[in-house]
């Protein structure tokens, strides 16, 4: 073989070499690598649909989950008292949503009241914004997914109206926030 004709072959090797490469790629990295179990910080509690019935506000005003369609709902539950436990929930839910810069529209609260007694005035700096309803014995209640207590979570629902992430109560916000960026950047809804 003359040098001229190795000369006019190696485009065509090259040209071979960069076309199988990526193939050869695709396969190293799907039988070799292994990526991590998930990228989301909150616990996926797999997509549950939440009751919509009529419950009362904390004003006594009508209310249902409708009324939210199309927005990231942040729930926690907590009795009306609201201790101190419930407080840090409450500026948790707040700050978690105040961070979402330009987002954060797309975002609301939600406090279902899990007893009969009424949120305390003197707190209402804490809960302003929040939609404070009474949920005490309601089909909501039953659909949030609690080992123990609901009180021990909050809860991320998409704006369809399905329950997706879970959150300890003493959760790292800074991861919450990552999820929660994460999620209003590449959802096409809410």
């Amino acid at each position: 073989m003359s040098e001229n004709d190795q000369r006019s072959r190696r485009p065509f090797w090259l040209i071979l070499a960069l076309c199988i490469a990526p193939v050869v790629a695709s396969y190293i990295t799907f039988y070799f690598y292994t990526p991590a179990a998930q990228i989301n910080y909150g616990e996926l509690v797999g997509t549950r649909p939440l009751p919509v019935e009529r419950l009362k506000l904390a004003d006594q005003a009508e209310f249902t989950l409708e009324r939210l369609r199309g927005k990231w709902l942040l729930i926690m539950t907590g009795s009306g008292e609201c201790a101190a436990d419930c407080e840090q929930k409450l500026f948790t839910l707040r700050q978690l949503r105040l961070t979402q810069g330009k987002d954060m529209s797309r975002i609301e609260r939600v406090w279902l009241i899990t007893n009969s007694a009424p949120p305390p005035a003197e707190k209402q700096a804490v809960y302003d914004g929040v939609w404070v309803v009474r949920a005490a014995g309601s089909e909501l209640l039953k659909a949030l997914p609690a080992e123990i207590s609901t009180d021990r979570y909050f809860y991320l629902a998409d704006p369809l109206g399905n329950i997706v992430l879970r959150y300890p109560m003493d959760a790292d916000p800074a991861r919450v926030i990552k999820d929660l960026a994460r999620l209003l950047k590449t959802s096409g809804i809410g």
